[in-house]
């Protein structure tokens, strides 16, 4: 009965329904659609304002501005470098595999505001997109709901905070307290997921068949696969040119991760890797600026999965989508991919704002992928906490702030040179601040 009561237990039994329902009555399957449009309509709502007070929150209570600065520069490079590589590994992965060619899910009804603005988007240039990404007014951006916008705003607040008042602020500490309500309001949708699951899932097995199942679980297959060649080419590859061996780090975070594995978001793992993260050598000041900002910055499974899902959403529904369509959505991906929450559900969310904003493909076409997102979501969490986790021991050794005493004392093993041109003077700087 306890098992009963988790939340990924619950999700798995209401697809088990869904799928049941769909053979059995496919017309009553169909009918259950709302219960998952309604779904992603409260996570898309919860969006911005969690985006905003974490942001803030990370950004405000950084001390040393001109640290800061070189920091964010640094880790903002790798940021964008390893969430590219991500996302072009998802995109080769997609284009190779094809999981949704043959799938034939074309007669998936749009809603005629949805075919207006698909045909009207070949008119927008880059600039009209980059002025597009400036708010009109500071609530504008959160009554629409548009990502770039958000983090703009966040941005700025949590750099005007940082400067203008001090870390008891009463205004910190109303946003950490909004945030605290925040989650807990998303903890409460979340407790919906089973019914939003069931919805989408049996909407999509009643209109397509049994034939949807095996091409589910193609792109399953096919997103732990990249996942995998992600974490152990990619990731493995930067852990020996920072000097450090890659599965000692993994064993340093096997708790963290298992606790991932059972509830597929990445937040439940950020308090005790900031503690594990210092005992292991890495400069407090390090820890505590670039592990907060990878988590809206540096979302590797996220960019991976976008990548994948939009090429399965193209494939299934016979969308034409050439390769520079492709390179260019790529582009808007590396934006997009960028900030909210990693709970479960919020890689989904920001597909549907991306498809949303570049109305090249049928946003409906995501009712194919709601039904496993939660089984994706798992593999999401682990590949962001990873990359996370290695993003802060990379730009430790890069900045200088590494104690690799502490390192070989916490994982047994001793670190090598690292192949990163240090900062001078740092490593003595962070020597003195961990006396």
């Amino acid at each position: 009965m306890k098992r009963l009561k988790q939340l990924h237990v619950q999700v798995l039994i209401g697809l088990a329904c869904a799928i049941v329902l769909g053979l059995t009555k496919p017309e009553w399957a169909v009918a259950m659609k709302p219960l998952g449009v309604g779904f992603i309509a409260l996570l898309k709502m919860m969006l911005a304002p969690i985006i905003f007070c974490t942001l803030v929150q990370g950004i405000a209570h950084v001390k040393d501005l001109r640290m800061l600065g070189r920091m964010g520069v640094k880790s903002l490079v790798y940021f964008e470098i390893v969430s590219t590589v991500a996302m072009i590994l998802g995109f080769v992965m997609v284009n190779v595999f094809q999981p949704g060619t043959g799938l034939h899910a074309t007669n998936i009804a749009e809603s005629q505001a949805a075919v207006k603005a698909t045909t009207s988007a070949g008119g927008i240039s880059a600039v009209d997109y980059l002025l597009s990404l400036i708010p009109h007014t500071l609530v504008d951006a959160f009554a629409k709901g548009d990502i770039v916008q958000v983090l703009i705003i966040s941005l700025l607040a949590g750099l005007a905070l940082n400067m203008a008042v001090g870390p008891e602020s009463i205004l910190l500490r109303g946003i950490d307290e909004a945030q605290s309500v925040l989650f807990r309001m998303l903890a409460f949708i979340m407790r919906l997921a089973p019914l939003g699951a069931f919805g989408a899932m049996a909407a999509a097995i009643g209109s397509y068949g049994s034939v949807t199942l095996m091409y589910l679980l193609k792109v399953i297959v096919l997103y732990y696969a990249a996942s995998l060649l992600f974490v152990f080419g990619v990731l493995g590859s930067i852990s020996w040119i920072i000097g450090l061996p890659f599965f000692s780090i993994l064993k340093l975070i096997r708790d963290e991760l298992l606790l991932i594995f059972g509830t597929a978001s990445s937040e439940v793992a950020l308090p005790r890797l900031i503690e594990k993260l210092q005992r292991s050598g890495c400069d407090e000041a390090v820890v505590g600026f670039v592990l907060p900002a990878g988590y809206s910055f540096n979302l590797d499974g996220t960019s991976i999965y976008m990548a994948i899902a939009i090429g399965f959403v193209a494939q299934a529904t016979d969308t034409p989508f050439s390769l520079g369509q492709q390179l260019g959505l790529l582009a808007i991906l590396s934006l997009t991919s960028k900030g909210g929450t990693t709970v479960a559900g919020g890689a989904f969310v920001k597909l549907a704002a991306t498809l949303q904003s570049v109305r090249s493909l049928p946003l409906s076409g995501l009712g194919l992928l709601f039904g496993i997102d939660r089984v994706m979501a798992t593999a999401t969490a682990l590949v962001n906490v990873v990359g996370n986790t290695l993003a802060v021991f990379a730009i430790a050794r890069w900045e200088g702030a590494f104690d690799a005493s502490a390192f070989e004392r916490e994982t047994g093993a001793k670190p090598r040179r690292s192949c990163l041109k240090q900062q001078k003077g740092a490593a003595t700087t962070a020597t003195a601040q961990s006396n």
